[in-house]
């Protein structure tokens, strides 16, 4: 009961870490300012704490970071890019180097499928730059770690 009424509400995910428990709950931004819903995750959370789990609520990412996940989904598919390309780019030191570089870095390639080959890198996260500002030439690519 809560303020004297039964509640139920289900969460969407229970996820077991290595730092125990985390109950979240997803709901779009603009929900989440609704009375309904901050109410709700307000005596959510304080039922997950008493049990010392941890409450996140997760909600879409911010815009500029969805579209450039939009756009880098074009690259997903690993098969359509050039084996020796990939393995020349993973031999290349690409840490700290400027998107619009990358290309010069293979210059016996042709400089689209070098570009496109690099994008797929940031797909699959063998190489990262900051997806909270618009992809563009000048995004400085680092080597994850």
């Amino acid at each position: 009961m809560v303020d004297r009424q039964v509640r139920k509400h289900i969460p969407d995910y229970f996820l077991i870490t290595d730092s125990g428990p985390v109950v979240v709950d997803v709901k779009p931004r603009e929900r989440l300012p609704r009375p309904v819903v901050s109410f709700t995750f307000a005596w959510t959370r304080r039922a997950v704490e008493l049990r010392e789990w941890r409450y996140e609520v997760w909600s879409e990412p911010p815009e500029t970071v969805l579209e450039n996940i939009r756009f880098l989904a074009a690259y997903r598919r690993g098969w359509l890019f050039s084996p020796e390309i990939l393995e020349e780019l993973h031999r290349a030191d690409l840490d700290g180097v400027p998107l619009r570089q990358a290309a010069e870095l293979l210059p016996g390639r042709p400089e689209p499928c070098v570009r496109a080959a690099v994008h797929h890198l940031l797909w699959s996260h063998e190489l990262h730059t900051d997806l909270n500002e618009p992809l563009r030439p000048s995004c400085v690519l680092r080597r994850t770690a």
